[in-house]
């Protein structure tokens, strides 16, 4: 096959945009060859579920699926009944971006509250948590928290522990979406669990997309009285994969040693890096804490178009200018040094910056 692309180009715009971590190619030619039983009765996937309880604790039970949709409607459609709502943030991934996956394919209902930084609070929660036996409303019974959340924030396990506590006096289970979930550890330099099973989470969206994996995801269930028919809803979401040693030999060459959070802590590294540098121009104001591998920044009206001449990035808020800027595990200081470059280029050609007003 002829290379269709140039393998040395960078952009900032996602890390899905990122390729395959060489140790996990190499994962997945290592358990090529010979056969093993699909769907999931296979060596790789037996050996998941014992790292998965290192991570996690021994209630620990993964399932690996193809997508972080799809592990996000499973979760949320294996703890609620038909008539369940699940409180989130406005900002959640469930409700901006998985195209009403949640509510056409689980068949819950979304209940969305403001985080202007992207996290929850039990106060928060409150606002939508309310209206239980009234069959005019649909049920609030789950919560779905986000770490880190599309913001680049990051919950402490304080405070996810704060959340969980709250939710679960109320009857609620907590879900914790964790697309990033390696680049809040890594922030916060804790363990995996510190945050999910330590703090009261009873399931969680385990990704491995955006740290380095071809493609899988895992829903790991950590609290097994919080969900339900998993193994048959999995199938009948079009989630489970005949030759699954391959999604839980790239799972495994994550979590068997420290590359989960090498790739993550470098990821995180690169985001602060450009965080830093943006702080030295004129006219450019960030817009959230840069605590994972996301940086969020206000720039002058046309900066962001001259900068996308050479790299590419997405508007967060177009209305008010806002971009979001993402770093991968394979992002370097070169790179960084290169995207401020160009930002810098296109704030010479803006012209001088009024100063704020006051």
């Amino acid at each position: 096959m002829t290379q269709l692309h140039d393998p040395t180009s960078r952009s900032f715009a996602s890390d899905n945009y990122a390729g395959i971590h060489p140790e996990v190619l190499q994962a997945i030619a290592d358990a090529n060859g010979g056969h093993q039983v699909s769907y999931g009765e296979d060596a790789y996937t037996a050996r998941l579920q014992e790292v998965m309880r290192q991570h996690f604790g021994e209630r620990a039970e993964a399932f690996p699926v193809f997508n972080g949709t799809g592990a996000n409607v499973l979760s949320l459609q294996s703890m609620l009944p038909r008539w369940g709502a699940v409180v989130c943030s406005e900002h959640a991934h469930i409700d901006r971006d998985e195209n009403a996956a949640p509510e056409r394919i689980a068949g819950l209902k979304l209940l969305t509250v403001a985080a202007p930084d992207g996290k929850l609070t039990p106060a928060a929660i409150d606002t939508q948590a309310w209206g239980w036996g009234d069959e005019h409303r649909a049920q609030p019974l789950a919560v779905s928290i986000t770490q880190s959340t599309e913001l680049g924030t990051v919950y402490t396990p304080d405070e996810v522990r704060a959340i969980t506590e709250h939710a679960h006096a109320r009857g609620m289970t907590v879900h914790m979406d964790g697309a990033r979930l390696a680049n809040a550890a890594a922030s916060l330099g804790v363990p995996l669990r510190a945050f999910t099973t330590d703090a009261g989470v009873d399931l969680v969206s385990f990704g491995g997309t955006k740290n380095g994996l071809m493609y899988g995801e895992a829903v790991v269930v950590l609290s097994p009285e919080a969900s339900t028919g998993l193994r048959f809803l999995r199938k009948m979401d079009m989630q489970l994969s005949s030759k699954m040693r391959f999604a839980s030999a790239q799972l495994l060459a994550l979590l068997e040693g420290d590359l989960w959070l090498r790739s993550a802590q470098h990821a995180n590294a690169m985001a602060e890096r450009l965080r830093t540098a943006i702080d030295t121009l004129p006219g450019i104001t960030v817009t959230q804490p840069t605590q994972a591998n996301a940086v969020f920044a206000i720039l002058p009206a046309g900066v962001a178009d001259r900068v996308r001449e050479s790299f590419r990035f997405y508007d967060w808020d177009a209305a008010r200018g806002e971009v979001r800027w993402m770093c991968a595990f394979d992002t370097t200081e070169s790179d960084v040094d290169a995207f401020v470059a160009a930002i810098r280029a296109a704030l010479d050609q803006h012209g001088p910056v009024a100063p704020s007003p006051g």
